[in-house]
């Protein structure tokens, strides 16, 4: 009998359903991922038990669940899948087993880490904003032929306070000094979304307007903007990430 083929494994925790199947098309798109290739869990759902030796990634995406919120500030369904997954992922820094986390991707695998994640500072409004290439970046393969700086699009009341123990900086930006990390050779994370673009922040803009990421009144002025940029060379990580593990 032949086994069956590895899947990448995509964790959401979105639970608005137009914002989670936004995410989930667009990590296909970017990533040139086909469904079917793809095992997709939303942990506001459940998170179930899972053998890592069944997939060749794992990919976490955003949402609006905090890692830095006291208890009795988290969603019930975060209070669920949080320990479960804190204890996956220690299992994949272990075996340093491909894995991209976005946004709340990498505030759960700095908080895994022992970096220290907080509101305190750097948060950013949802929309554009100018990444900038470390000179590690230089050496890194998901990184290297990207230019120096490029255009992404983010929205993020937390981050990372410092760049985390272990992790290797490879983006920043102005206003949030940890946009990007390696950690050993496989296991990645952006504080940008790499699957996102101007027609996905607008659905997002919409969705989560009262929640805090920005003033309500600007949102139609955010949109307008995102619409005017082009974003590419986050994308280009998402593609190179999955070009990288994806088995042959």
């Amino acid at each position: 009998m032949c086994a069956m083929p590895k899947r990448c494994l995509l964790l959401q925790l979105r639970p608005e359903q137009a914002a989670s199947d936004q995410e989930y098309h667009a990590i296909l798109e970017a990533g040139g991922l086909k469904p079917e290739q793809v095992t997709r869990i939303e942990m506001n759902h459940e998170l179930p038990d899972l053998e890592l030796d069944d997939f060749w990634a794992v990919i976490v995406g955003g949402g609006p669940s905090n890692i830095s919120n006291p208890e009795d500030k988290k969603y019930p369904y975060q209070k669920l899948f949080e320990p479960k997954l804190k204890k996956l992922l220690a299992e994949v820094l272990r075996r340093d087993l491909p894995y991209l986390g976005a946004c709340y991707g990498l505030s759960v695998l700095a908080e895994v880490l022992g970096g220290r994640v907080s509101d305190e500072r750097f948060g950013e409004s949802a929309g554009p904003l100018t990444i900038e290439l470390t000179p590690q970046a230089r050496e890194d393969p998901l990184t290297r032929d990207l230019p120096e700086t490029f255009r992404a699009f983010a929205g993020h009341k937390e981050a990372c306070q410092e760049v985390p123990p272990r992790a290797v900086l490879l983006a920043r930006s102005p206003e949030c000094p940890v946009q990007m990390i390696r950690v050993g050779e496989n296991v990645y994370a952006t504080q940008f979304h790499p699957e996102l673009d101007g027609h996905g922040l607008a659905l997002r803009i919409e969705i989560y307007r009262d929640q805090g990421y920005f003033d309500p009144n600007e949102a139609e002025a955010l949109t307008a903007i995102g619409h005017r940029e082009i974003i590419t060379a986050p994308q280009r990580i998402l593609r190179g990430f999955v070009d990288r593990y994806r088995p042959e």
